[in-house]
């Protein structure tokens, strides 16, 4: 209605998710690259949630149209389904044909679906399967994606598995029933609504794909639409249409803030005013005290005879109840929830306290206002490891960490964990705390912050053919690992053989396996070892036996 008028060539607040209209903001870029990240690797389950309408179903369009070739996707628009519906609608979506007799079969549809992944795995194939609105599925089919993951072969899982839906699959997830599931969860990601600056970015980016040649809104209108849609893009999309149109209506050629309000009105259902005219009220309000408070001390004689006689029967009362106070059973007060902890303590979880405890652990010292923490890290021999993953890689790696904890009001906390078993960890967090493992992971999207001690630095990846020092470390720590004495000769070489036990470390600690001693392989390795200066979350996940 309004194209011609403005000069456009389609509308572009259309809240259909339309890739070309993908605005990517830090966190959806990122978000993005680990989805398509996922594709192109093998294993577990990538977890994508966000509020209703941050952009989450424009995110998979996107990546449906960047899918690599060897890829192919299983799309579930709508998970409401039993186990073996979801298992038939899987098939379907691979175009695998299912016989008649095999459709209400729970294990004659993993079979055929077991023997497809493994035939897609001959032939070069990666196999993903993205399930949207991912917070409807039932405790049954959530249990039959686990199953899912079990469909492997010696080197890597044969299907990827990407859930996507709103917070409330991450309350889902963090049920102590579904702690197997989360516990496979290799990378969350969680899409905030946009802020004040990326909002207007998002409003001029879909202007100029929709063909705009100028600036159709004033500056206050994009503001007032950021307050009025607080950064979600559905929102802002749909109030921003209703605005061009009432510019339309009006013959005007730019969006003013009364016409945002009124856009706003009609979506919300209700009036908006200005957002001066709360503090301008406020301001008459206050004066109006002032002048009354004024007028009443001038007129009324307080008495400060009275008011101290009141104040003396008030002693008088709170001694009598003093001197003989009513029995009370004393019970011990419940252990505080992590949102209260990271609400009581937030004074402590900031970069200087969470890195001072780190460093601590290793035996070094942490300089407040003086280099950046991992330069001061590396000048003690240890190197900061800045990744976003999981559970199973903090065990992995089985080392402390910070992890960076947001809290509902999107307050990011940065907290040391200290152990790490299947059901808990421990954190220091006001003194030591062990949360479960399932609280835990409501307020953590995947952010962790590690240190390690190298045999070198810089650390580089060892090869075939390469030999030094760093060569004969990788020997003697993979020597010990199989019961090795220490004193036993180890060549500095990086020959065949030594190829072969990098492989099969590799394989036990669910490395990708090349035979390449990357840094992940040498943290791995490192911790695998231990040492009695090396502080560890699990002292049973030491290997020296060889396990």
């Amino acid at each position: 209605m309004y194209l011609t008028f403005f000069g456009l060539n389609e509308k572009p607040f259309a809240i259909t998710p339309d890739p070309r209209y993908l605005y990517l903001s830090e966190r959806h870029a990122e978000a993005l690259a680990h989805l398509l990240y996922g594709i192109n690797e093998a294993g577990g389950f990538v977890q994508l949630t966000g509020e209703v309408g941050t952009g989450k179903t424009t995110i998979v369009r996107s990546l449906l149209a960047q899918t690599p070739k060897n890829a192919e996707i299983a799309l579930i628009l709508n998970p409401r389904m039993t186990a073996p519906e979801f298992l038939l609608t899987i098939c379907e979506e691979l175009g695998i044909g299912v016989p008649d007799a095999a459709c209400g079969s729970l294990k004659d549809l993993v079979d055929i679906l077991s023997d497809y992944l493994l035939r897609a795995h001959a032939a070069g194939k990666r196999v993903v399967l993205v399930v949207d609105e991912a917070q409807n599925l039932s405790p049954d089919v959530l249990e039959q994606v686990r199953l899912l993951t079990n469909l492997e072969t010696n080197t890597q899982k044969l299907l990827q598995i990407i859930l996507i839906g709103q917070p409330e699959l991450r309350e889902l997830l963090s049920r102590n029933e579904l702690r197997q599931l989360a516990q496979r969860i290799t990378g969350r990601y969680h899409l905030n609504p946009l802020s004040h600056d990326e909002t207007l970015a998002y409003v001029r980016h879909r202007l100029r794909v929709a063909g705009a040649t100028t600036d159709m809104f004033a500056p206050a209108a994009l503001n007032e639409t950021f307050r009025l849609s607080h950064g979600v893009p559905r929102v802002i999309n749909v109030i921003c249409d209703r605005a061009l149109l009432g510019a339309y209506s009006l013959d005007r050629h730019r969006v003013t803030t009364n016409l945002v309000r009124a856009a706003a009105a009609e979506v919300f259902g209700r009036r908006f005013t200005p957002h001066w005219l709360p503090w301008a009220l406020t301001a008459g309000i206050a004066a109006l005290l002032s002048i009354a408070t004024v007028t009443l001390w001038n007129l009324q004689p307080w008495s400060t005879r009275s008011g101290a006689a009141r104040l003396q029967r008030g002693e008088a009362a709170l001694g009598g109840a003093a001197a003989h106070p009513a029995p009370t059973a004393v019970t011990p007060p419940p252990a505080p929830h992590l949102a209260e902890l990271l609400a009581q303590h937030a004074a402590e979880t900031d970069t200087d306290s969470a890195f001072a405890r780190l460093l601590a652990l290793w035996g070094a010292r942490y300089q407040l206002n003086s280099t950046d923490p991992c330069s001061q890290a590396t000048q003690q021999g240890l190197e900061c490891v800045i990744e976003r993953g999981s559970f199973g890689q903090l065990r992995l790696y089985n080392r402390p960490a910070i992890l960076m904890l947001s809290d509902g009001a999107g307050t990011s906390h940065q907290v040391v964990l200290t152990a790490l078993d299947e059901e808990q960890a421990r954190i220091e967090l006001g003194g030591t705390r062990s949360v479960g493992l399932g609280e835990l992971s409501h307020f953590w999207l995947g952010d962790f912050v590690m240190l390690w001690r190298p045999a070198s630095s810089p650390v580089k990846a060892l090869s075939a053919g390469m030999r030094g020092a760093e060569v004969r470390w990788l020997r003697r720590s993979l020597q010990r690992l199989q019961g090795v004495a220490d004193n036993a000769p180890a060549s500095d070489v990086f020959d065949a053989e030594l190829t072969g036990w990098v492989r099969d470390f590799q394989r036990r600690h669910q490395l990708a396996v090349d035979g390449i001693a990357g840094v992940r392989t040498q943290i791995a390795l490192a911790g695998a070892v231990g040492g009695a200066d090396t502080p560890l979350l699990s002292a049973a996940d030491t290997d020296h036996h060889g396990g």
